[in-house]
């Protein structure tokens, strides 16, 4: 396929002539010639490609042409659509082949038309502020073809959602009477007839979990596999593959049980008096695991008298509505669903309050003021993986810009069990040494010093006057934004942006739409972001990204690795920092014409022995120790 990618990929190739502004990299078509190859004889190949390679016309060109039926997972629903939206389409008109395509997301992101009846049924007991948001979906619903939520301009976690979509909870299956008409059905029948399809890691994740219990499939049987962002997946899989119970699980169990009840069995139990116990028994669940926003490893609470009191309250209550709707028994499907999900959450209840086991970590985590989520979570996910991937005819492409620790991908491979895969690594065309310029500043303290944070911002307010605004700020901790916010706060000349004031797509959007703004954010802004020309000119860090020492998860993996003579540090807290700076730095230069200044404001990058090793992970910007060349590069500042 060598001869026929080159008069594709080539500078007068079929992409140049069809697509507008498309120019030759020898990066892309390397990339695609050895993605071609697996997909051809089989095997599982870890590639990375620098930013601005375009890896994903690289592996969307072979796919199309293979003949074969390829499932791309990708790291987040924006990617999805994108890839399926615009992209997907773009090549398969370049390359004239009408390959059958689907798009197939999680069952949370399709409207549900029983659940939506069922509110409008129960409108008197919707709370106010809702109503607007109904009378919208309502609207939505009467036309949409996919009832794919994405399609309606309403925030991702706006409160709507899911009283109008279904989880494996509380949906019905071939029991409901929407069945014939369900979104989700339907896009998932188009999967199964479609040659490529479109999921996301979560998605995929739930597919080998059925596969992995020996059930049927969610998806549709692949034999060839592209998974982009990959470095995202041993996260989203140890997320999957663990166990939880959630506040917000248990109080939609009561919503939804008393609205049914007032629907179809109202004046035939005391149902409401159970309901309102087990919401009531949440919030004492709340109350006992402190006031404060938390993160913590279970043994923290294991012999607190009061969490045990409030845990054995809302294991009684569990039952006692298990008991109360089995009562009503055959009332309705709705019901007795609910039943079934009642006995779910107690069986998980249950489990999470015996014996941890050697292979888990148990924790729990406090959201807000009302909300707490209890979680039991793998520490490794390499035998899940190791059991699927690789089988004889199946083909396996993971690819990102950051999956490698300088030349090496033993980090990323170990984490999936997948150590013998073959490897490949192509660098960024792009000519960093000419666009962008490298900046540590000398006399910075070290990080855990307390004047760390002000000297940050006398710094960060001296370089944003330099780039005029046109900056992101980049920090590892919440805490650490909201102290450099305030103190930038009437000290620039420039729109300040902060992390959880508005949405995370607005607030790129009047980023992007002001052109002189300053945005200020945590780990969501380090990847995914994708802001081209003047308007991203200047991404300053803090701090090195490891992780929070304090992190459950963490902790126990540290120990687990000691445990088994290894070294927790350079095994994996230092290559995941690594490929996390990667990413954060990965925001600058996202065009060949783009310019700009990255500044890592720790200290240690340089002081470290461990520094290198970031440093070998960074594309070869010029580099300075001089805030007087950080000025020049702009051009004398304001």
């Amino acid at each position: 396929m060598k001869n026929n990618l080159s008069s594709i990929f080539g500078a007068k190739g079929r992409l140049a002539a069809q697509l507008p502004g498309f120019r030759h990299r020898d990066q892309q078509q390397l990339m695609a010639e050895r993605i071609a190859a697996v997909m051809a004889k089989g095997g599982v190949l870890i590639c990375e490609a620098g930013t601005g390679t375009g890896k994903t016309f690289a592996y969307l060109v072979p796919a199309l042409l293979s003949q074969r039926k390829v499932l791309i997972s990708t790291g987040t629903r924006n990617l999805q659509d994108q890839l399926f939206h615009r992209d997907l389409p773009l090549i398969r008109t370049a390359l004239g082949r009408p390959v059958s395509a689907a798009l197939l997301k999680g069952r949370a992101n399709y409207l549900c038309r029983l659940r939506l009846a069922q509110i409008q049924d129960a409108l008197e007991h919707v709370p106010v502020e809702l109503r607007e948001q109904l009378t919208l979906v309502r609207n939505w619903a009467q036309t949409t073809q996919r009832g794919d939520i994405a399609e309606l301009p309403l925030p991702e976690d706006a409160p709507i959602w899911p009283e109008v979509t279904s989880t494996t909870e509380n949906c019905l299956g071939q029991e409901c009477s929407e069945w014939s008409r369900c979104h989700l059905v339907a896009a998932r029948r188009e999967a199964q007839t479609a040659e490529i399809v479109v999921v996301n890691h979560h998605l995929l994740c739930a597919d080998l979990a059925l596969k992995d219990e020996g059930f049927g499939e969610i998806l549709p049987g692949a034999d060839c596999f592209v998974i982009d962002e990959a470095h995202q997946l041993p996260e989203t899989a140890s997320n999957f593959f663990g166990l939880s119970l959630s506040s917000r699980q248990l109080l939609d169990l009561a919503t939804d049980s008393e609205l049914e009840f007032y629907r179809s069995a109202k004046g035939l139990s005391a149902l409401p008096k159970h309901t309102k116990a087990l919401q009531k028994a949440t919030a004492d669940v709340r109350i006992s695991l402190g006031e404060t926003e938390r993160r913590a490893p279970w043994r923290e609470l294991a012999e607190d008298v009061g969490v045990k009191r409030a845990l054995n309250a809302l294991e009684h209550k569990l039952q006692t509505l298990a008991e109360a709707l089995k009562v009503l028994a055959g009332r309705s499907k709705e019901l007795d669903a609910c039943q079934a999900r009642t006995m779910d959450l107690l069986a998980r209840l249950r489990i999470l309050l015996a014996m941890e086991p050697p292979d888990a970590v148990r924790w729990f985590e406090t959201l807000g003021r009302t909300g707490f989520r209890l979680n039991q979570t793998p520490l490794s996910v390499a035998d899940v993986f190791r059991k699927q991937i690789g089988q004889t005819g199946t083909a396996w492409i993971f690819t990102s810009a950051t999956l490698a620790v300088g030349d090496n991908f033993d980090h990323f491979s170990h984490q999936l069990g997948i150590e013998k895969a073959l490897t490949a690594r192509w660098d960024s065309p792009f000519d960093y040494s000419k666009q962008a310029l490298w900046f540590v500043p000398r006399g910075l303290p070290q990080p855990s010093e307390s004047k760390y944070n002000q000297e940050v911002i006398a710094l960060a307010q001296e370089i944003i006057g330099y780039s005029r605004g046109r900056a992101f700020l980049l920090f590892t901790s919440h805490r650490a934004l909201r102290e450099i916010a305030i103190g930038l706060d009437g000290k620039i000349d420039y729109p300040l942006l902060i992390q959880g004031t508005a949405p995370r797509a607005e607030l790129l959007e009047r980023f992007r739409e002001l052109g002189n703004a300053v945005l200020l954010g945590t780990s969501s802004f380090w990847e995914g972001v994708d802001v081209r020309g003047e308007a991203l000119s200047c991404v300053l860090i803090d701090r090195l990204p490891f992780a929070a020492p304090g992190d459950p998860v963490l902790a126990a993996r540290i120990d687990a690795l000691r445990q088994r003579g290894g070294n927790p540090f350079t095994d994996y807290q230092l290559p995941q920092a690594v490929i996390a700076l990667k990413q954060g730095a990965g925001r600058l230069i996202r065009d060949s014409a783009d310019r700009g200044v990255l500044v890592v404001c720790d200290p240690r990058l340089l002081s470290k022995s461990y520094g290198h090793t970031f440093l070998a992970s960074l594309p070869p910007m010029a580099r300075t120790r001089q805030i007087e060349d950080v000025k020049t590069f702009f051009g004398g500042g304001a």
